[in-house]
């Protein structure tokens, strides 16, 4: 297992760097929060996303993907932390479309993939019904009626959910909340009747929906996979989010790390910079320190993806150590920044508080760090 990326990942994480510093610094994401973008990125800069390839990046070549694996995507994502650029990639095409190819049939590969590749589709999944993400829990029942289902219940922080062209829900068909059995995958279109989709607004200022179903119909095609039988694709696909959202979580650290540092270099305070103090050199010692632990768990995380031999468990317990530790060190670092700059850091004149906001929604996002901790150790005993 590789913690280093490759000379071609290293290249297409310089070229992201230098694709978003010019095209979608962060004074683009302010000016997106701002302006109250309601689908919270700018449809052009994804589309140019798209154009670099990067929403072909972890589908195989017979799908139409380019096969750079998911470290391909750390690799993107961690610059996209850097510069906060906000894009349908985690929605769409690491949740959404992984979905759809781990368990939909060749015919709703063909449908579907080509069509979120090139950016003409968007779909969102649609898992979590309540405050902490719980995807065992989940009650969205549905149940067949005639040659088709019927889908009654609610989602929540259903991430770039407005103006998604389709849902993939997650619903049970068997069993009781906490069951891992009994779970179905349904794709359902955004105009679908009965379907209330309504925005909800999150300190990032990013795009998260509420989805109401009152009894919505779907065709007996829109179940991906077999019925009751949506676990193993399910979890799988939410690794590879949760994965990506640690390499994000990494490159906003890093930035706000080296911002902090920066400043401690420039801020001058009783006639000497003070990052000439001692106290502060010692808890950006203790920052740094976490960083490359950090690095070194989501690097894991990343190959584990990648690599077809390891067991699901010892996976899912690599990428729950992902996002687990990249969560703590940017909480970490987030609350540093802030201290260090003083009073400035709680200002929205300064960037740091657009890290701070992001950092948090995106540790709560795909399981916190008590979510993750308890599934690494629920995942050691199941070995």
């Amino acid at each position: 297992m590789s913690l280093v990326y490759s000379e071609e990942q290293r290249l297409l994480a310089d070229t992201a760097s230098e694709f978003l510093a010019a095209r979608s610094p962060v004074s683009a994401q302010r000016r997106l929060r701002d302006e109250g973008a309601a689908e919270g990125f700018d449809p052009a800069l994804w589309r140019e996303m798209v154009h670099l390839g990067w929403s072909a990046i972890p589908f195989p070549e017979a799908q139409g993907g380019l096969d750079f694996g998911c470290k391909g995507l750390g690799a993107v994502f961690e610059q996209m932390g850097g510069k906060l650029s906000a894009a349908p990639l985690l929605s769409s095409i690491v949740l959404g479309g992984s979905v759809v190819e781990l368990a939909g049939s060749p015919a709703q590969q063909a449908a579907w993939l080509p069509a979120l590749i090139a950016g003409e589709t968007r779909i969102a999944l649609a898992v979590d019904e309540q405050p902490r993400h719980a995807p065992a829990d989940t009650a969205l029942a549905a149940r067949r009626e005639g040659p088709g289902w019927v889908l009654t219940g609610d989602k929540v922080f259903v991430v770039d959910g407005i103006g998604a062209d389709a849902f993939v829900v997650v619903a049970r068909t068997a069993g009781q909340p906490g069951d891992t059995a009994g779970l179905s995958l349904f794709l359902v279109p955004a105009d679908a009747a009965g379907l209330r989709v309504s925005p909800m607004k999150l300190v990032d200022s990013r795009n998260h929906a509420r989805l109401s179903l009152d009894a919505v119909q779907v065709e007996a095609a829109s179940l991906l996979g077999a019925e009751g039988e949506a676990w193993a694709a399910l979890d799988a696909a939410l690794d590879r989010g949760r994965v990506c959202l640690a390499a994000e979580l990494l490159g906003a650290s890093q930035a706000l790390f080296d911002t902090t540092v920066e400043y401690l270099k420039t801020r001058v305070q009783f006639e000497v910079p003070i990052g000439s103090f001692q106290a502060l050199q010692h808890r950006a010692a203790w920052c740094y320190t976490h960083l490359q632990l950090a690095r070194s768990t989501v690097m894991a995380g990343l190959a584990a993806l990648d690599d077809a031999s390891p067991d699901a468990a010892g996976r899912a317990r690599l990428a729950s150590l992902a996002k687990w530790k990249a969560g703590q060190t940017a909480h970490l670092v987030s609350r540093e920044a802030v201290q260090m700059h003083g009073g400035m850091g709680v200002t929205d004149e300064l960037d740091v508080g657009l890290f701070l906001k992001r950092i948090r929604v995106a540790q709560a996002c795909l399981g916190d760090g008590d979510f993750h901790c308890q599934r690494y150790a629920d995942a050691g005993q199941e070995r």
